[in-house]
């Protein structure tokens, strides 16, 4: 599926040292590929995020690819806005958002400037700095095991400690506050494909864009749920089209 694609964006951080096998940092051109590659190679990638509370590492184990304007289901499939104005740049950013006006989620941007295509980093499992991110949660919820931290992606936002200020961020840059890492050699298994959760209409079709991915048998990866549009006041709960 992969197309062969320079990794290496010179070094390694020092997050290695705590012993996580973190591999080398893609280099932008990496992410610059087809975002339903790219999603599936992110399986399995290390993401570092550096704090002044400390590093916070985790192995992606769950995504979601949203192909720009031509996909229903994404933010830019109504154009550009000031929202989502880092998904027309170019790839290997952050484009972070709210949803709801709750939670954040974060989605690294891919293909080739003004494609504004993107994928959505889901779940995790934390490999490292777990005590911190397990207080993070603690501080925003109830957390029953370990496996829950990063179980959906406004968890794991709240376990890296990523917010609103990382609009934007460089995720190539080995000495940068937020770095993914791929072993291209390491061996992840079998990844599964299906509908993206939160996301109904044409572009929840779960036929044309079965386009959530994940590491099949993963505990850590997060339940499927179909999408709700938020209710007018004293009105009952309707099925609809939320974005992811």
């Amino acid at each position: 599926m992969s197309q062969a694609v320079p990794d290496s964006a010179g070094g390694v951080p020092d997050a290695a040292a705590a012993g996580v096998p973190l591999g080398r940092v893609p280099a932008r051109v990496w992410y610059s590929r087809p975002v339903l590659d790219v999603a599936a190679d992110l399986l399995g990638a290390h993401l570092t995020v550096r704090s002044a509370d400390g590093d916070v590492t985790l192995r992606l184990t769950e995504v979601e690819a949203y192909a720009g304007e031509a996909d229903p289901g994404s933010h830019a499939f109504r154009g550009r806005t000031a929202r989502n104005a880092v998904m027309f740049g170019e790839p290997g950013r952050m484009y972070v958002y709210r949803h709801l006006g709750l939670h954040h989620c974060v989605n690294v941007v891919t293909g080739p400037a003004g494609a504004a295509s993107a994928v959505l980093l889901r779940a995790g499992e934390v490999v490292d700095g777990v005590d911190l991110a397990r207080d993070r949660r603690a501080r925003a919820g109830v957390v029953d095991s370990d496996r829950q931290i990063a179980r959906g992606p406004a968890r794991l936002a709240v376990a890296l400690g990523l917010g609103m200020d990382d609009y934007g961020a460089d995720v190539t840059e080995p000495g940068g506050r937020i770095v993914l890492h791929r072993d291209p050699d390491a061996v992840t298994g079998a990844h599964a494909t299906g509908p993206r959760v939160g996301v109904s209409g044409a572009g929840g079709d779960a036929a044309r864009y079965p386009w959530r991915f994940w590491l099949a048998g993963e505990p850590t990866v997060s339940a499927f749920r179909p999408a709700y549009r938020r209710p007018a006041s004293g009105s009952s709960p309707q099925r609809g089209a939320t974005p992811a």
